[in-house]
Order: structure tokens, then sequence, then C-alpha cells
């Protein structure tokens, strides 16, 4: 079989960008192989007849991210790939985004897009390498595509802009963003920042497209070799059905447009299109009368000029001029026992945010092409059908609740305190509960109240603002702040930026057009900036700054650091004593194995008994320092004494009191609390106590000493030998504190002794 292979390649950040077609997938539409360093994904186009009665284009984007490709398996009981993972889904997102708007008016043939990543070398991502490989297999298909059009993943590394950065790059980068464009204008924008000003956004963007200028030759020059032979589109002839609605209907249509509320206004608009229908459609079935269903998109073409004129008009469905926000309310606090919540409110868009705070166990784990990471924050978007008045069965999360999740989620996560500071595990629930424009940057605005509500020591608030955009044949063009559902819908773009006081922390660009300029860029970066300064004062007259306290509710957290040779001695024999410290304190206890120790409990003092026992466990033993010991043994010549767990030390005779004692079991017993002072740790680790020292540094009573002296102690009478050790002493009460030694006696040996005289 011969096999024409076509190949174009170009160097553009540090590796060679290639495109190659002919080998792999020929009864696709079109198929291409991209290449990035050593990362290749195979991306295939098809088509199909279109569906009957269907009034949206029925395109499919996929992506899909082989295992394999990495030579790895898939975790689990299963080892082959199932379901879409949350990166698979977003990506498949940013394949569909930028070629969405590049097709003929009317076109509604079936089209999916499928990419896999077929190798990985796990710095390289195949996400853009999906993206251009879709515009590239459009492109040299026969299909009608609009194109060319190219991506570009741009990061910032040490003050430098970079094009196609590796993944060890956006580890130190203060940027990742992904910019979509053709030659002339800019079509999609995905980015994620750490507050970086706008001007400094705005260049970045600028050498994205520079860059997908490039890759775009690149396509051309494919394209030239395959020389495709294009299918040319015929829009259907209009039937005129159109102008006989505007002329007998727009002035009314324009009057309903402008009633106030969003339920209000879609009755109103839902009356006149039924009195019209009546009036144009009085017989449904009689000879010649009108399609309903084609009646029905007519109207909807309708209701999108009258809106859209009316904006170009100056006059905004809900009469606010094109910079104003809508009224905005925020509350925090507003449910019991969670560890934070709060209410943002923007107009007809509502979200209740929710919090929960965690320990590293609740980490979220991820496996993929790349090393397994954990995640320690999370937001989780859910849009249910009630937020604007549907009914509609809920089965999951579908791709836009992961898709505005994830835009929330990394818009907020820049402010966020590092592990070290404050080691909760986060998670973010929004649950939209009113919908009409922008859910996204209000789940932005509250997971930030909430975070402020529940302790999160975030560095700054943040706030996000969605900027509309209606542009007319001429290129006349009207930027509109806080767009509703509607503009959103009939307009031009949805424009979301997110930020702080100080910059853009995520940036997103949907267009229904094929491409804004950088004049519409800038102008929708400085406006959106003006709403998110203005969103913020009213967020920080609710609540100003973060509690220094995390809820009752919440679990207390303490963390320290152990040397790594002693975890062994934390876990115990079959983990005894990190098992016996977590029963008797009901706390649990985490180790890494860099030697970090996390302790959360239920409240403060059972964390702090658990995490005193911690310390206690690998505490080294250190001299000079009082300890709090028990007696575990006695001999003639001391007591043993535990001063950490597991660790005894001796207190010689002479150390126990300032008075002199003739028989240690007459003044001690086991399981006696004593304060000692180690005095010293000899060359075979032996540590030697004594309670006199310790006394009286604390200045403290010797009770032995006024015992022995109350008593008196005949030093030359005989002595029971045999009761010697045994640890009778009578009824004598246990003692608490202990005493030292006489002056000038001995230091006492480990483990040696000195008799005393009779």
């Amino acid at each position: 079989m011969t096999v024409n292979k076509v190949r174009v390649e170009k160097k553009i950040g540090r590796h060679v960008l290639s495109f190659e077609t002919g080998q792999l997938a020929k009864q696709a539409a079109g198929a291409v192989l991209v290449q990035y360093g050593e990362t290749v994904v195979l991306v295939a186009a098809a088509s199909g007849t279109p569906r009957q009665g269907i009034d949206f284009f029925p395109l499919m984007c996929d992506y899909r991210e082989r295992f394999a490709a990495a030579g790895k398996f898939p975790g689990g009981f299963l080892k082959r790939e199932g379901r879409p993972s949350t990166k698979e889904i977003l990506s498949s997102r940013l394949m569909d985004r930028p070629i969405r708007p590049l097709w003929p008016e009317g076109f509604m043939d079936e089209v999916q897009v499928q990419a896999f990543v077929v190798a990985s070398d796990q710095e390289n991502d195949g996400d853009v390498l999906a993206m251009n490989g879709a515009g590239a297999a459009l492109h040299i298909s026969p299909l009608p595509f609009l194109g060319p059009i190219a991506s570009v993943r741009v990061g910032k590394v040490d003050g430098e802009l970079v094009a196609f950065p590796s993944n060890s790059d956006l580890e130190e980068s203060e940027l990742d963003m992904i910019v979509s464009g053709s030659r002339e204008q800019v079509a999609m924008i995905e980015g994620f920042a750490n507050e970086m000003p706008e001007e400094e956004m705005m260049e970045a963007i600028q050498f994205a497209h520079a860059a997908i200028r490039d890759v775009i030759d690149l396509q051309d020059e494919l394209y030239q070799k395959v020389n495709p032979q294009k299918v040319e589109y015929t829009p259907p002839e209009d039937d005129g059905l159109m102008d006989q609605i505007s002329s007998r209907y727009y002035d009314e249509f324009k009057a309903a447009m402008q009633t106030s509320g969003k339920q209000d206004r879609a009755a109103a608009v839902s009356a006149l299109r039924d009195k019209a229908m009546a009036e144009m459609i009085p017989d449904p079935n009689a000879e010649g009368a009108i399609c309903t269903k084609r009646f029905k998109s007519v109207w909807h073409d309708l209701e999108g000029k009258v809106a859209r004129d009316l904006i170009v008009a100056g006059t905004r469905p809900d009469g606010r001029d094109n910079t104003s926000l809508r009224q905005i309310h925020c509350e925090t606090d507003v449910l019991p026992r969670v560890h934070g919540s709060a209410v943002f409110q923007r107009g007809e868009t509502q979200a209740l945010i929710t919090v929960a705070l965690g320990t590293a166990r609740d980490e979220q784990r991820v496996d993929g092409l790349h090393d397994e990471f954990s995640k320690k924050f999370m937001l989780d978007y859910n849009f249910p059908s009630f937020s604007v008045g549907e009914c509609r069965p809920i089965r999951g999360p579908g791709r836009r609740e992961i898709g505005h999740g994830c835009l929330a989620e990394r818009s907020v996560a820049p402010v966020l305190p590092a592990a070290d500071e404050f080691p909760y595990t986060v998670r973010v629930i929004s649950d939209i509960t009113e919908s009409n424009g922008s859910s996204s940057m209000a789940s932005v605005c509250g997971a930030t109240l909430a975070l402020m509500a529940s302790g999160v020591p975030i560095s700054n608030p943040v706030a996000g603002i969605s900027v509309g955009l209606v542009r007319n044949a001429d290129d006349e063009y009207v930027l509109l702040t806080d767009i509703l559902g509607s503009e959103d819908h009939f307009g031009d773009m949805d424009f979301k930026i997110a930020g702080t006081q100080n910059g853009i922390t995520g940036i997103q660009l949907d267009l229904k057009v094929t491409g804004i300029s950088e004049e519409i860029i800038r102008a929708t970066l400085k406006q959106s900036r003006e709403a998110r300064i203005e969103i913020l004062r009213k967020m920080l007259t609710t609540i100003p700054r973060p509690r220094r306290e995390t809820a009752p509710t919440a679990p207390r957290l303490l963390r320290t650091r152990i040397a790594s040779d002693k975890i062994g001695a934390l876990i115990g024999p079959g983990g005894k004593n990190i098992r016996g410290i977590q029963e008797t304190t009901g706390c649990v206890i985490e180790v890494d194995d860099d030697g970090t120790v996390l302790v959360a409990g239920n409240d403060k003092e059972s964390a702090a008994e658990a995490m005193r026992q911690v310390e206690a466990c690998t505490a080294t033993v250190q001299i000079g320092k009082i300890y709090d010991g028990i007696v575990s043994s006695i001999k003639d010549f001391g007591a043993f004494v535990e001063i950490l767990p597991g660790r005894d030390g001796l207190c010689h005779i002479s150390e126990l009191s300032s008075g002199y004692i003739s028989s240690i079991d007459k003044v001690v017993r086991v399981g006696d609390a004593m304060k000692v002072l180690v005095i010293d740790v000899d060359e075979h680790d032996r540590v030697k106590l004594s309670r006199r020292q310790a006394l009286e540094e604390l200045g403290e009573e010797d009770e032995i000493a006024a015992m022995v002296a109350e008593q008196g102690d005949d030093r030359g009478g005989d002595r029971d030998r045999g009761d010697r050790g045994d640890g009778d002493n009578g009824d004598r009460p246990r003692r608490r504190g202990g005493s030292g030694r006489r002056r000038g006696g001995s230091g006492g040996g480990g483990g040696g002794s000195r008799r005393p005289r009779d």
C-alpha cells in the first residue's frame, strides 16, 4: 500500500513543532499527528449527515490521554481507561471553544474531532497540541471550515515570557495561559496568573499572538502540500419569514424586551410570541401554513436582533448603562455547623458557598500521564436546574459545571496560604441557586467571602466579573459590564476576568465571532478592573479580613517536624505508640516521610495533648532540662525514673533529697511522680538525674527531706534489709515531687552505686 506521508515542521520555543498526515486515520475527513518534544497527539476529524430538526451546530470535541503514552498503567483494579478525567474534560472544552465559531452560517452537519495522546515525555502537555491538531485536521479536510486557527501556551519564568513552556517551567511560572487566534485576531483565552497587572497580561497576549502566527504559517504549509478539495457549503434560501415577522412585530418586541426582571421579561416575550403565532398560523394543519418549528426558530433569531439593536442604541434589557453593575448583596455565616458559608448575589445571579476544612487525609489524589500529585484546595461548582426555573434530572456534573468550577478554583488559588502556614485541606462548594449571567464569577466572589469567614488567611480578596460585546456590521462595538444571560446568549463575547486589587488571577475569553482585536481586549481589561474594584469594596464592607480563628466545628490542626530517625519511635512496633496516642486523645496523627507530623483534633485541648505526647515520644534528652518523671523501678542505690516514653534515667539515692536517706524504699516507690533535672548523659547514652537540683532550681519544698527530719533517722541502727526494693511502704501516701542528694555526695553512676554509710 502506498503511503503519501506529508510532514511539516518548525522550531517554536525550545522544540520543533511538527504536523504529519497521510499515514494514520486515512478514512477520517482529516487527520494529523502533532509532535512537540517527545509528546505526540493523534487528532482526527469526521463528519456526518445533519440531524433532522436541530437548531444548533452539533460539534463534538473529545480529548483522551492513554496511560501507556507515558509507560504507565491506570491505577485501581481496571487497567483500561474509563470515563474522562477532569483534565481530559477541560482539554476537550479548550479544543471546542476556538473552532466552534469558524463554520458557515446555517451549517448543521455533525462534526466530531477526537484527540489521543499516544506518546508523552511528561514535560510537554498534549492539550495545546490537540488544539492545534484540531485546527490543522479541519483545515486540510474537505469540510467548510473557516480556518486556519492556532493555539499557544505562554508562561512567564524569571520575568521572561516563554512559548510552549514545559511542565517544569510552569512550576516556576507566574503565568499559565493558552491563547487561540487567527493571523489577525484573538479567538480564545484561558489563563491563570499570580495577580498579574493588566498591562503585563496584555503583553503576554500579544506575545502569544506572535507565536500563533508562526503556527499558522506551518498549518498553511501543510495545507498547500495536501491541497484538499474543499466542499462548498450553500446556505438554504431565505424564505422571507424573518422579514414578515420583523415588519409586523419588531416594535412590540422592543417594548417586551425592555420589561424589568428576567422572569417578567421572558413572560412578556412569550406572550408576544403566542400572539404572533396565533395571528400568523391560525391553522397549523392548513395547506401552506407556516411550520411551527420554523416560526419559533425565526422568532428566536428576531429576539437576538432586537436585543442587539437595543444594546447598540444604548438600551440594555434591564435599563442599565454599559458600565454599571447590578445590585450586590453579600452575607456570611448563613449556615450552622459548617466551617464557613456565604451568599453572594449580583442582580439575579446568586451563589450559596460552603467551606469544609480537613486534614491531609482529605486531599484529592490526581493520577494521569504526569506524576501523581495531591490537591489541598478544591472548588466544586453545581448548577441545579431550578436556578433557571427548569426541570432536569440530576446526572452528575457536566462539562460546563466542571469547567466553571475549575475557572473559579484556579482564580482563587493564588491567594491561598502556603501549606506550612495553613495545613488544612480546603474544599469550597458553590451551589448556584439563581442564575442570570456569570455564575462562575459569582462563585469566585462568594468563595472569597466564605474563605475569609472560615478563617482561611488568604493574602488578598478576589472578585470576578464578566464583560460582554455587541459588534455590528460596521465594526462598531459596545462593551457591557456584568452581562445578563440574554446578553451572553445573543451577544458576541463572554470575557470573564477575576483578580485582586493588584492584578489578574484568572481570565477566560469565549467568542461567538471569529475573533476580536487588541483594542477590544485592552478596553475590556480596563473596564473589568474598574468593576472588580467596585465589587471588592462591597465585599469588604461585609467582612474586611479573614477571621483569626477557624470555626469551632472545624478540626484543630497542629504541625511539627521530627528527625527522620525518630519516625519509628513515634509509630512504635506495629504502630503501637501512634495508635495509643490516637486512642487516648481522640485525635488523628499523620506522619510524612520527611518527618512532618500533623495532629488533627476536634478541640484545642485534645490536639495539644496529642502533640505533647508526640513530642515526648520523639524528644531528645537535654542536659540541664527539668522533666516530669515517673519512678519505674527502685534499687538499693537509687531510683530509675521514666522522663520520656521508653526513656529512663537513674536518680542516685544521693540525688533524691537534700537530707540523708538511709533506705530508699522507705521514701520512694514505683509509680511516684517527681521532677528531675538531667545532669549528664554519658558516652553510653545513660541518663543521670537529680531530684534535689530540680527542686532547688524551681524553688520548691523538699518533701522527702522534711519527712526524714520529722521521723528521725537512726544512722547506726539495724535496718530490715528484707523489705528493701519490694515497694512495700505500708500505708504511706504516694508523693508528688522529689528530693535531691546530700551535699558532697557522688553524682551517681550509670547503674553503679555507692552504698550509704551505716
